[in-house]
């Protein structure tokens, strides 16, 4: 039958499953940094396993991502597997993880049924959306930081949720699936070889509205989404990677066209609708030469980024994660995670790399990396005139390694009163950060969440 070839598929191209030890908590206990079985959460009427991993740090308002594993998986396959980036994530940047775990036959979510596709509809969307209640209660999660990401049948469940529940999901990624309804079955089957084949055509407008009907009447706003296709995909074929670049075009009021076109690497093409920069409404990443067997290594990286989980929130200072220059949606990045002081910087692709990762300090700091490879952001040679470059150095509390952000978004040097600076006012890969004298200008902004009130000492 068309699912147990789909199954065995899987079982090559994917990851293999890893052997998985946890507890299983009732949902007034839970273990830290271990995947943990919790029950009791609420509402399951499919009668799916939760699992969940908190890590040991856990921010004080942690964003909460749920990741969802590919038919015949599991969730200590995915999360011990090719999903375990972001669990490493989740112990640097202190959010919580949800891992729902399908226990029919096949082990693949149901994005098929009537129930499946309809907001509190009674299949496995209820059961996922009661976990996501346990863990924001239990764990004070940020409300504007959930998010889904999955693989396969986990990412048409990525595109479901989204779809089903606009108003808590504030984003998600998705790699080779469908879009949400596609796999739509009349017959209680939970397999649509129409869809499967990429033989479900439809225009934006019909997407997008066979999304607004799994939750009618609402008009608010709906996730950004982030799409990972292969061009040689043959178990969701590579048509349906352009049939949810339009659903979601569509239900961000956005055209086809996008604004902006790149090659992260040699075989990725990244296009982006509705803004340049690195969370831009929707996001699509089409990998020539690739079949079912997303996510490859170094994918889940700007996926962390997309998502917004590169940094641990608060804003209160000593917090980590990326600062964003504005103007060309790029990240402050020390070229090849070098550690010598004095390396100049740049800005590149935001990919939630320990070399873009900047934590504050109470002595008005800007580090980057930890341990004996702790550095601090400097301007080269103590300069303090316009066109100095910015570089890293050994943290020594100079003059010259202290910072203030600013309110409007600019961050300037203590010493000189110079600000960070986009060589330029470039937007490619590379280019150099400098200091130069403040002017407004937008390649002088940046953001970084987790340093929103970082002033110097």
């Amino acid at each position: 039958m068309m699912r147990r070839m789909v199954f065995t598929l899987l079982a090559v191209v994917l990851l293999l499953p890893l052997a998985v030890s946890a507890m299983v908590l009732t949902a007034g206990s839970a273990s830290a940094a271990a995947l943990t079985r919790i029950t009791g959460f609420g509402n399951n009427p499919t009668n799916l396993n939760m699992y969940a991993y908190v890590p040991d740090a856990v921010a004080p308002k942690p964003a909460l991502l749920v990741l969802v594993h590919y038919c015949g998986g599991s969730a200590g396959a995915i999360f011990n597997g090719n999903g375990h980036d972001y669990a490493t994530a989740a112990d640097r940047y202190g959010y919580v993880i949800v891992v729902p775990e399908a226990t029919r036959d096949g082990h693949c979510f149901d994005v098929s049924t009537k129930a499946g596709l309809t907001r509190n509809g009674g299949s496995d969307s209820t059961g996922i959306m009661s976990m996501v209640g346990w863990a924001r209660q239990r764990y004070n999660v940020d409300p504007a930081r959930i998010v889904v990401s999955g693989f396969s049948s986990g990412a048409m469940m990525t595109n479901v949720l989204a779809a089903e529940y606009p108003d808590v999901f504030s984003a998600g990624a998705a790699f080779s699936g469908v879009p949400a309804g596609c796999f739509a079955t009349t017959d209680g089957s939970l397999w649509n070889s129409q869809c499967a084949g990429g033989n479900v055509v439809k225009s934006a407008q019909e997407w997008g509205s066979l999304a607004h009907s799994m939750y009618p009447g609402y008009t608010g706003s709906y996730p950004r989404m982030q799409l990972w296709h292969g061009d040689q995909d043959t178990t969701l074929a590579y048509p349906n990677f352009s049939g949810e670049i339009r659903q979601w075009t569509n239900l961000h009021g956005l055209g086809q066209t996008p604004v902006f076109t790149d090659h992260p690497q040699s075989t990725w093409t990244r296009t982006r609708y509705g803004d340049t920069g690195t969370r831009a409404p929707v996001e699509g990443v089409s990998i020539a030469g690739a079949g079912h067997t997303l996510p490859q290594p170094g994918m889940l990286a700007y996926a962390i980024s997309f998502l917004g989980l590169d940094n641990s929130g608060g804003g209160t200072g000593g917090s980590s994660g990326p600062v964003h220059a504005v103007g060309a949606g790029r990240c402050l990045d020390v070229p090849n995670q070098s550690t010598t002081p004095g390396a100049r910087l740049q800005i590149w692709d935001c990919n939630g790399a320990s070399n873009q990762t900047w934590t504050s300090t109470t002595a008005s700091e800007l580090t980057v990396y930890t341990g004996d490879s702790r550095r601090c952001l400097a301007a080269e040679g103590g300069g303090t005139s316009a066109g100095t470059a910015a570089v890293i150095g050994s943290c020594d509390s100079g003059p010259g390694q202290k910072w203030r952000l600013n309110a409007d978004g600019t961050i300037t040097s203590v010493q000189s009163g110079l600000c960070l600076d986009v060589y330029g006012a470039r937007t490619a890969n590379g280019t150099q950060v400098i200091l130069w004298t403040c002017n407004g200008g937008g390649n002088q902004k940046w953001t970084a969440p987790h340093l929103a009130q970082f002033q110097p000492a």
